[in-house]
């Protein structure tokens, strides 16, 4: 887990941000305190105007904000269903469940299909879909995606991304986690590069797309 020690932030209402680096820069770790699942030693985490630094995770979600982790991380030994039920329970979205449930299934087809299947059965593409549909499940006005084209095939990647444009036209925030730097600047509206806990380049998506520093670095051109 990378520390991070001079790291600060501004995701845009209604945009997409992006947070790139490579591994143990720090990214997950800061989205972890943002999120409320690790506690910081020092600074501050606001959100829609209120310090939320070190509020307890499901306080924040019940606020609007959900992180979809790195790693997937549902609930193996239940099933698809029954992992977007719990995640429907939190305060904020608990009368809109059903509706909610539907949703997700229309994003995703292929997780109403498999609606009674085991969550620890599903192909590593289909896990990404139910974690990104528990986090939709809470209702966020800003969604953190951590790592969510990780291990996936190329088709997959490219439905991720498309998804993310979608969700953000649909009025919901992102922060948007990744290693694929190119197709994660081509559509961000700003965009920070976390090198070994601190910022050192940010700017629009597309600028830094172009930027001969990010293109040698991380996206192997010279």
């Amino acid at each position: 887990m990378g520390a991070v020690e001079d790291c600060t932030l501004d995701i845009p209402r209604g945009g997409i941000a992006a947070l790139i680096g490579g591994n143990g820069a720090g990214k997950s770790t800061s989205v972890k305190m943002i999120a409320g699942a690790l506690r910081p030693r020092s600074g501050r985490v606001s959100f829609d105007g209120h310090d939320i630094t070190g509020m307890p995770a499901h306080q924040i979600v019940d606020r609007g904000l959900a992180l979809v982790p790195e790693g997937r991380l549902v609930f193996q030994h239940l099933s698809v269903h029954e992992n977007l039920l719990l995640a429907g329970h939190v305060a904020r979205a608990r009368t809109a469940c059903k509706q909610n449930i539907e949703r997700v299934f229309d994003l995703f087809p292929r997780l109403r299909e498999r609606r009674q299947q085991n969550a620890g059965s599903l192909s590593g593409g289909e896990q990404q879909m139910l974690a990104i549909g528990r986090g939709l499940m809470t209702m966020p006005r800003l969604l953190i995606l951590d790592e969510p084209s990780l291990g996936l095939s190329p088709i997959l990647v490219g439905s991720i991304f498309s998804l993310v444009k979608r969700l953000n036209e649909d009025g919901i925030s992102v922060l948007l986690v990744e290693q694929n730097v190119h197709q994660t600047l081509a559509i961000a509206d700003y965009a920070y590069v976390l090198e070994k806990g601190r910022i050192v380049q940010q700017g629009e998506g597309r600028r830094l797309l172009d930027d001969p520093k990010v293109k040698e670095a991380y996206l192997g051109l010279a």
